[in-house]
């Protein structure tokens, strides 16, 4: 029986969401600029913490959602490898 994990690297869309998350916080409490042309500074550091926090429990919620999935495929595997 062949088991396939997925293809889904959750430790790369977790450092993302992390990175999002610290480079908003810069963005909205570090920098003292409010405007750049049209862009509001703050603004735009709040938007990008918010995507950043939804991406991160998203991620977790999938890596959850997968985790028993896994387990159940890796005891697969272990128990072919005993039968030969």
């Amino acid at each position: 029986m062949d088991v396939q994990t997925p293809d889904y690297d959750a430790g790369m869309t977790i450092g993302a969401s992390i990175f999002l998350i610290a480079l908003g916080a810069i963005l909205n409490f570090a920098v003292t600029a409010g405007r750049v042309g049209p862009l509001e500074i703050h603004t735009i550091g709040l938007i990008l913490m918010i995507v950043g926090i939804v991406g991160l429990i998203l991620a977790l919620l999938y890596l959850r959602m997968l985790a028993p999935q896994r387990d159940v495929a890796d005891r697969e595997i272990v128990r072919e490898r005993e039968r030969l």
